[in-house]
C-alpha cells in the first residue's frame, strides 16, 4: 500500500511538472524545423508563472460558472492524467483507471469549457463552443470504438490490466490493434486542438477552436486553462504509450524495483511523442473547418474496422 501510494504521489506531481516541458519541446521542435531558434523549453513554465501573478479580469455579466470553470477543468484534467499509468502500473488509483471513465472525465471537462465560453455571450465564445462540440461529437464515438476493440482483446477496460497484458507480448502483433492505435492518434490530435484540426498559436477568428473559448480569460484563470491544455496533451501521449507501447513500464508485481526503468522509458516515450508531434505539425497544413468531419470520420471508421477485423480473425 505504501509503495502504491508513493508511486501515485510521484505520478501526480510528475504529470504536473512535465506537462509544460512537453509543450515547450513541441514548440522548440517546430521552431527548429522551420529554421528559427525557438524559445527555451522552460518558456511555458515562465508563461504560467507570469499569468499566475496577474489578477483575473472578469466581465460584469459573468456568472459563477465562468469564474469556477478554470479551476474545475484543470482539476478534472489533472485527476484524469493521474489515472493513466506512466512509469508503473502499481499506482494506488490503478483500480479506478477505467477507459470508459476516462472518456467521461474528458467529456465533462470539454462540456464545462464550452459552457463557460457561452456564459459571457461573445461571438468568439459561441464559435469556439459550437466547433468544440462538433469535434467532441465525432471524437468520442471514435474513442469508444478504440476502447471496445482493446477491451475485447484484453477482456477488461482497466488501463492497468490492458498495459500489463499487452506488455507481456502474448497477444502478438494484430492488425486490429494497429487500426485502433491510428484512431487514437487522430482523436488525440483533434482533442488537443493541434494541426491539422486547429492551430494553437493562432488567433484568427475563422480558424480558432480552443483559443476562441478561452479568449475572455486572463491572469490566473488563463493560466489554469493553459495548464489544463498542457496536461491534456501529456495525458493523450501517456495514454498512447500505455495502451500501444507499454514496454518498459513497471508492473504491480515488481513494486519499487521497476520504478527506475519505467521512469526512464516513460521520459523517452514522452520526448519521442513531443518530437513526433512537432514534426507532424510542421509537415502538414491546417485543414478547413468543414473537413474536420471527414478527418474524425476516418478515425471512427478505423475504430469500427478494428472491431470488425477482430471478430473476423477470431472466427477464422
Amino acid at each position: 500500500m505504501m509503495v502504491e501510494l508513493a508511486a501515485q504521489v510521484a505520478q501526480v506531481a510528475m504529470v504536473l511538472c512535465l506537462a509544460p516541458g512537453l509543450t515547450g519541446l513541441v514548440r522548440l521542435t517546430k521552431a527548429r524545423l522551420v529554421g528559427r531558434r525557438g524559445a527555451s523549453l522552460l518558456q511555458p513554465y515562465r508563461d504560467l508563472a507570469r499569468l499566475l501573478r496577474k489578477d483575473a479580469l472578469v466581465a460584469e455579466n459573468a456568472s459563477w460558472l465562468f469564474r469556477s470553470a478554470p479551476y474545475l477543468v484543470f482539476t478534472v484534467v489533472w485527476f484524469t492524467a493521474s489515472l493513466v499509468p506512466t512509469f508503473t502500473t502499481g499506482i494506488l488509483l490503478g483500480p479506478t483507471a477505467d477507459l470508459i471513465a476516462l472518456t467521461a472525465f474528458l467529456g465533462s471537462a470539454r462540456f464545462f469549457t464550452a459552457l463557460a465560453a457561452l456564459d459571457i455571450g461573445t461571438s468568439f465564445g459561441g464559435i469556439g463552443s459550437s466547433r468544440e462540440m462538433m469535434i467532441g461529437s465525432l471524437a468520442e464515438p471514435a474513442m469508444l470504438m478504440m476502447i471496445f476493440t482493446v477491451s475485447l482483446l484484453v477482456r477488461s477496460t482497466s488501463l492497468v490490466d490492458v498495459a500489463e497484458i499487452l506488455a507481456t507480448g502474448e497477444l502478438g502483433i494484430r492488425v486490429s490493434l494497429l487500426m485502433a492505435a491510428v484512431a487514437l492518434v487522430m482523436v488525440a490530435i483533434a482533442e488537443n486542438a493541434r494541426i491539422p484540426i486547429d492551430n494553437p498559436s493562432t488567433h484568427l477568428e475563422l480558424t480558432m477552436v480552443h483559443e476562441a473559448m478561452v479568449l475572455e480569460y486572463s491572469g490566473r484563470h488563463l493560466a489554469l486553462m493553459e495548464a489544463a491544455a498542457m496536461v491534456k496533451l501529456l495525458l493523450y501521449i501517456s495514454l498512447i504509450g500505455c495502451l500501444f507501447i507499454p514496454f518498459g513500464i513497471g508492473s504491480r508485481a515488481e513494486g519499487i524495483s521497476g520504478f527506475g526503468l519505467g521512469l526512464a522509458t516513460y521520459l523517452l516515450k514522452l520526448a519521442a511523442g513531443g518530437v513526433a508531434l512537432g514534426v507532424f505539425e510542421t509537415s502538414i497544413a491546417k485543414m478547413r473547418v468543414f473537413r474536420i468531419g471527414e478527418f474524425l470520420g476516418g478515425a471512427l471508421l478505423l475504430g469500427l474496422l478494428a472491431m470488425v477485423y477482430l471478430y473476423i480473425s477470431r472466427a477464422m
